[in-house]
Order: C-alpha cells, then sequence, then structure tokens
C-alpha cells in the first residue's frame, strides 16, 4: 500500500515525534510523584538516558513506545507497509541498544524497570502504575534488609506485568472510625 502522504508531510509529521515527555512517560510520572517517590529525569550520564531515575530505590524506569522498542505481541506495534527493511533494521537497532544499555545498567547496581505504552491505556493503566508502586515499595524493602544484613542484592530487570502480586511497603488505607477487615 502507498503512503497517502507526500515525502514532505511524512518528513514533517515523523519530525514531530517526541522522545521526552510523552503522554505515557508524563502519565507515569504524575502517579509516582502524587504518592510521594522523588525522581529525576533523563540522566544523559547514565546509560541509555533513563526517562526516570529513582535514586534512593536505585532503580531507572524506561517508559518505551510499542512501535519505537518492538513489543513483540502488542496490539500498537506493527511494521510499516512502505520501507520495509529500513524500519526492521530500525527496531532491530533500539532493541538491541536497550538490552546493552539494560546490561551496563546491572553492571552499575541499578534496577531496570520498563513500561509499556500498551501497558497504560485506559484498561490497564491502573493496575500498572500499581504493581510499579509495589515494585519500587519491594526494592526500598530489600534495600533496608540488605543495609542492615550487610548483604549485596541483585539489580533486576523487568517489564512490568511479568511479575505477580508483591507486597507493599505501606499498611492498607482505612477510612477514619472503621476498623481494617480481618481474616
Amino acid at each position: 500500500m502507498a503512503d497517502k502522504m507526500t515525502k514532505e508531510q511524512r518528513h514533517r509529521c515523523m519530525a514531530h515525534i517526541r522522545s521526552k515527555n510523552t503522554k505515557p512517560e508524563m502519565t507515569v510520572r504524575k502517579y509516582l510523584f502524587a504518592r510521594g517517590f522523588r525522581y529525576r529525569l533523563h540522566v544523559r550520564r547514565l546509560p541509555g538516558t533513563p526517562d526516570i531515575v529513582l535514586h534512593r530505590y536505585a532503580t531507572v524506569i524506561f517508559v518505551h513506545g510499542c512501535f519505537w522498542h518492538g513489543h513483540d505481541d502488542c496490539g500498537k506495534f506493527r511494521l510499516p507497509q512502505t520501507n520495509v527493511d529500513f524500519w526492521k533494521a530500525k527496531i532491530e537497532r533500539n532493541k538491541a541498544r536497550d538490552l546493552e544499555d539494560y546490561a551496563k545498567l546491572h553492571k552499575m547496581g541499578w534496577h531496570v524497570l520498563v513500561v509499556w505504552e500498551c501497558q497504560l491505556s485506559k484498561q490497564q493503566s491502573c493496575a500498572t502504575l500499581m504493581a510499579l508502586a509495589r515494585r519500587l515499595s519491594q526494592i526500598y524493602l530489600m534495600r533496608q534488609n540488605a543495609k542492615l544484613s550487610n548483604i549485596d542484592i541483585e539489580p533486576t530487570t523487568e517489564s512490568l506485568g511479568t511479575f505477580s502480586e508483591m507486597p507493599i511497603a505501606a499498611e492498607e488505607k482505612v477510612e477514619y472510625g472503621k476498623s481494617p477487615k480481618l481474616q
């Protein structure tokens, strides 16, 4: 199928695609900030220039677009039908570079979390963001226990949605005057 835009129109359209402050990234940032997590943005001295860096948690978060980073088994990732060889090579290079960056960050002692654009859809965003907060709480607790026990912990790389229910570092929210349910 031929492109419906002229070459100049396509160039202008592609040139306006942002790499920072995207809608999915802003969703994650607003959620984290509202829950008291403090972070730095786009730290250039770290490999891959992570979108969000939580120094206290020794964790970096990449918010990846499904198309640009080749999210397999995702409805938002589909190779364009024009210039297929170029796009296939570009997406593969992006995926390889991502893996290299994750490995470098591991060596430096950082935990790496990846949030995919499709995980922030209306149906999944609440569960994804809650899982992110839980994972950060778990990392914080692991680091605190390691400090107390003088143990080195192994950094992790994971995509949200791959891990099951985890404990959180806070108690359940209880309305004033009501007792929590006992099991």
